[in-house]
């Protein structure tokens, strides 16, 4: 809004990418620092018992029950006003990307307020498996078929950019692609929100080389490895406003944490990070810059493949961690959670390095 008005005016002051960026991420921040607090409190009185503590995590978390959760809705509203504010409103991709933040969003809000509400210690307490991946592919098939409309004319309808010399026209399958990027992306958000602060210390690094990316999609000759894709200047100050957002989250939700993201933060960014990382083409670079949390996410999803194939040939269901996602296999190891979570940091800043290189010279 503040964007249009000045140029509307002939101030040039926001016309500039990274002036808009920067003015979303410190008003994303600064609501996220103010009404933290109150929000907390808020949350706390409507909740009550707060978020139940699954029967499938290690007993150290027990002591965490009482703890809020949905703090993920104040990171929404303070993205979405930051954003509103400073980003240009005809810009396309802009609403995109935060018609992803909402959908998502949605659905996690109903699978945490199913938890609340039943309070029951079952992992399978929200929504069912079936219901919430159901959901999300009904959310894709509209994302995907948005996204590819933003494309300019010399990219080829439906296709996956590998760098910016290579193109695969994917047709259909581009559904399929978008499906297991943007869905993807949610659900490793979501199973990396175990421990204090993961979420967020992981998160923002991807964030570091999505701004990147962003940067050489609108600038020629910059980088030779990234498409060419100018409208996507509108993704400035919504991918500010994440930022702000995300750290000003991990004031209180750093270790011991006031309040707990929830799925409607977790579903949300992930969908986010994968529907901006399809509007850059840069889906293959956000996969590596994510490394950490595949790796979280493909844990539990051998995991529970190895036990019932096991369980099927065997009789009796075997596993390969001592407990799965990964974090928790290193706390039943020993390990504190702060140094799960510092060490897991610092290897999300490892992978995204490896981005970035990929993402210059690759």
């Amino acid at each position: 809004m503040l964007t249009d008005f000045f140029l509307s005016r002939g101030v040039y002051f926001f016309a500039s990418g990274w002036t808009q960026f920067a003015a979303a991420f410190g008003l994303a921040f600064l609501i996220m620092f103010l009404f933290g607090r109150p929000f907390v409190a808020a949350m706390r009185a409507w909740q009550k018992k707060g978020q139940p503590i699954s029967e499938n995590v290690p007993e150290s978390h027990r002591k965490k029950a009482g703890t809020p959760t949905m703090g993920g809705l104040l990171v929404l509203i303070a993205i979405l006003a930051a954003s509103l504010l400073f980003m240009p409103l005809r810009s396309s991709v802009a609403w995109i990307a935060l018609a992803s933040l909402v959908m998502f969003g949605a659905i996690g809000f109903a699978d945490d307020y199913k938890k609340v509400a039943s309070q029951s210690k079952k992992a399978s307490n929200g929504l069912s498996p079936a219901m919430r991946l159901g959901l999300e592919g009904l959310c894709v098939i509209v994302l995907a078929y948005l996204i590819n409309r933003t494309m300019p004319p010399y990219i080829p309808a439906y296709s996956l950019a590998i760098g910016a010399g290579i193109i695969l026209p994917l047709g259909l399958l581009y559904y399929v692609f978008a499906y297991f990027v943007i869905c993807g992306s949610a659900n490793a958000t979501n199973i990396t929100d175990g421990l204090d602060g993961m979420l967020a210390k992981l998160y923002m690094p991807v964030l570091v080389v999505l701004v990147v990316a962003l940067y050489g999609a609108t600038r020629i000759g910059f980088m030779d490895t990234v498409m060419f894709l100018p409208s996507a200047s509108g993704l400035y100050a919504v991918l500010g406003a994440a930022f702000g957002a995300v750290l000003g989250f991990l004031w209180y939700n750093s270790k011991p944490a006031s309040i707990f993201m929830g799925d409607v933060g977790s579903l949300a960014l992930g969908g986010f990070m994968g529907t901006v990382a399809m509007l850059l083409k840069s889906e293959i670079i956000m996969g590596v810059a994510a490394g950490m949390m595949v790796l979280i996410l493909l844990s539990s999803f051998i995991q529970t493949m190895f036990f019932k194939i096991t369980r099927r040939a065997t009789g009796t269901g075997r596993r390969i961690f001592l407990r799965a996602p990964l974090h928790h296999h290193f706390e039943e190891l020993g390990w504190s959670e702060t140094k799960i979570v510092e060490r897991f940091f610092i290897v999300s800043i490892l992978f995204s390095g490896l981005a970035l290189v990929l993402l210059k010279f690759a």
